[in-house]
């Protein structure tokens, strides 16, 4: 304790002293409620055990809405509402199935799964010769007499040397959401993507993908296969390229539905009408119960506004809980709740965003001017106790990013990402998967950075400050 009373004088000044050592009380407060009393744990049994998958226009969505809204009025917030907002209704349908052919009668079954707006195999299955290849610009130099007719198989690995798994995913996702375009422009009839995960393990990952601007007749069925899967046919093609793949796919892509945006503010008692967002997203995949991706950031958002009014903590700003709907296959939700504050001229001055899985935070990425980050990184004393040392620039998250812009500083929860693509739209994104105490103390660094960020913001466009230093 000497010790961390020492890095505080250093850092503000003796006459600052005082207000640091405040801040440091408040944080051990919302850490204590946080790990005794915290609800995070309680909630997200209900919403993955009880509701389970709620991907956009499903039921369990619909559900997931109505749910969270009734929590939201419980804690005693100043407003809860549903804010509006279509959304894509695509369907799975029957399960997936799929098998390597490497001979007559010599087949082994894979497994697959559909990738998120994929149309259904024609006449209810494909099989074809099987092509590899490792980047959308492959196809393209192998143009349509080597790609025409066949299976595109796209087999890049997330890169093992990047420590940053978001980094090595941002890496090879592209074969995911634009595979299925590029091959059929060369007259693919088929796409199979490696899933997109360091693990090798027999769960295919599914996620968005587009087919850009081809007409319905012109679109192929697209589906991830598992790891495991992977390599057996990219080994089984070196031995005999030769081989088929054969699949077959029932999915179906609806008219949109009307789903909602969660909302609950806490009414700013100094500056009512500057808006603070905390926030994830309430849609998931459809193959677990979306506790990681994004359950966790849900419950953690969640909890941040009921801390606060535990302990009476009275925020200057007005400080919201949106739980944004249609992040994975549309981020319709994100850009609604965009568009409706700027057609109500809503002043956003802060937004943090928790999406990347309910693992022990490390700390937070920001997206904001220079003179801004270095005013927050000076905030580092007060967090390095609990093991929040990470502050970095970087991207925040893709549903606050709509409010980007006009001074607005946004924010990522970073928790260690080692395992989080374990799980990522995979059947095994599910709550037994959650550590209890990870996903309190990721709740925690988030309420904290609020309480921060609701002390020392300072006008839109101007600087983050502390006391001044003598």
């Amino acid at each position: 304790m000497i010790k961390k009373i020492l890095i505080l004088v250093l850092v503000f000044g003796v006459s600052a002293f005082a207000k640091a050592q405040n801040d440091s009380i408040q944080i051990r407060k919302i850490y204590d409620e946080a790990l005794k009393n915290g609800h995070s744990y309680e909630w997200l049994d209900y919403l993955s055990t009880h509701i389970g998958s709620r991907l956009s226009g499903s039921l369990g969505a619909e559900q997931a809405v109505d749910w969270t809204k009734e929590q939201l009025d419980s804690i005693g917030l100043d407003k809860v509402w549903l804010q509006p907002v279509m959304v894509p209704k695509w369907i799975r349908g029957v399960p997936e199935y799929a098998f390597i052919e490497t001979g007559i009668g010599e087949t082994t079954k894979v497994p697959i799964c559909a990738l998120g707006g994929s149309i259904a195999t024609p006449g209810g299955y494909v099989k074809a010769p099987v092509i590899e290849v490792q980047s959308v610009e492959e196809i393209e130099q192998l143009g349509a007499a080597k790609v025409g007719g066949k299976i595109v198989f796209f087999n890049r690995p997330m890169q093992a040397d990047v420590i940053d798994t978001f980094k090595a995913y941002g890496g090879c996702v592209d074969q995911r959401y634009s595979g299925a375009e590029a091959a059929a422009r060369y007259g693919a009839v088929g796409v199979i993507v490696r899933s997109v995960t360091h693990s090798l393990d027999d769960y295919p990952h599914t996620g968005s993908m587009s087919y850009g601007d081809l007409t319905p007749a012109q679109r192929i069925p697209a589906a991830a296969i598992s790891t495991n899967g992977a390599e057996l046919l990219s080994t089984l093609l070196k031995l005999n390229p030769a081989t088929k793949f054969f699949f077959s796919m029932g999915c179906k892509n609806l008219p949109d539905v009307q789903s909602y945006n969660v909302i609950g503010e806490i009414t700013g008692s100094e500056f009512p009408d500057r808006y603070m967002v905390v926030g994830g997203h309430l849609d998931s995949w459809d193959l677990g119960d979306g506790s990681h991706d994004d359950g966790a950031g849900i419950v953690q958002s969640m909890e941040v506004l009921r801390i606060m009014k535990s302990i009476n903590y009275k925020p200057k700003h007005s400080i919201r809980v949106v739980l944004f709907m249609n992040e994975e296959n549309g981020l319709r939700g994100g850009r609604e709740y965009a568009e409706v504050a700027r057609n109500k001229k809503e002043k956003h001055v802060f937004a943090l965003e928790s999406d990347a899985g309910g693992f022990t935070p490390r700390g937070f990425s920001f997206d904001s001017d220079d003179r801004n980050y270095n005013e927050i990184l000076s905030w580092k004393p007060l967090f390095e106790p609990y093991f929040i040392h990470l502050f970095t620039r970087g991207g925040s998250g893709a549903d606050i990013g709509p409010l980007k812009g006009d001074g607005t500083v946004l924010a990522g929860l970073r928790p260690d990402s080692q395992r989080y693509f374990d799980h990522h739209h995979a059947a095994n994104d599910t709550f037994d998967a959650v550590n209890k105490r990870e996903l309190e103390l990721g709740a925690a660094a988030m309420t904290s950075l609020i309480y921060m960020m609701d002390n020392y913001i300072q006008k839109p466009g101007k600087l983050m400050t502390l006391p001044v230093k003598e």
